[in-house]
Parts: C-alpha cells; structure tokens; sequence
C-alpha cells in the first residue's frame, strides 16, 4: 500500500488570487485606515499621514528581509522596545568560582551555626 507523503507544508494557501489569507487582511486592513483618513481628515494631511500606512500595509505584503515575514521583525522591535535591555557579561570561569565561593562562605557559616548550637546545649 502506498501513502502520499505532504510536501511544502510551510507555504500557505494562496486564497484571493496571488495573496494569500493573511496578505489580503494586511491589505484590506491598510485600505480600510486609508479610506478612514480621507473620511474623516482635511486633503492633505489625510495624504500625508495615508502615505506612511499604506508604505506599511504594502511592507507586510511584499517586504521579507532574510526570507521572513516582515511582521516578525516588527513584532521583535515591539519586544526590543518594551523589555529591559540590561546586558551583564561576566567571564563564566569568573562566575562560577565566585558562586563556588559563596557557597563555601555559606556552608562555613553553617557549621559555624550548628557547632554554636551545639556548645549551647547544656549536658556536653
């Protein structure tokens, strides 16, 4: 018995002629702001501020720098923006004897603490 194997799993369906489900809500989605801005704001400035959306809307379409998506990359500059960005290098031989040191320290501390605890026990 034969079984057909799938291939090119990773490529997504082309639904609306060359587009496919996505591109075409990218598309329709910078249309949509575009037609509300010409609605709702004076000529030119609706002209002005639609360039850069639709430069956007067209970008998630077409634009794929190293063969991803270009809304990854915008997704990652959100993630860079937001999150902390503090940067500690050590040495890793460094770090590990300090915390081989400080758990010498601690183990030290410790005994010291239970030969305490033990010459304060009456009858020894």
């Amino acid at each position: 018995m034969r079984f057909e194997v799938p291939q090119f799993l990773d490529t997504e369906d082309r639904l609306f002629g060359p587009f496919t489900f996505k591109q075409a809500i990218y598309l329709a989605g910078g249309g949509a702001i575009i037609y509300l801005l010409f609605k709702f704001l004076p000529g030119l400035f609706a002209f002005i501020v639609a360039i850069p959306v639709g430069l956007f809307s067209l970008a998630l379409v077409f634009y794929k720098p190293n063969d991803r998506p270009f809304i990854k990359m915008v997704g990652s500059f959100f993630n860079y923006s937001v999150n902390r960005k503090f940067y500690l290098w050590q040495h890793p031989q460094k770090r590990y004897a300090e915390e081989r040191e400080e758990r010498e320290k601690k183990e030290k501390e410790q005994k010291k603490e239970q030969k305490m605890k033990l010459e304060s026990v009456p009858g020894n």
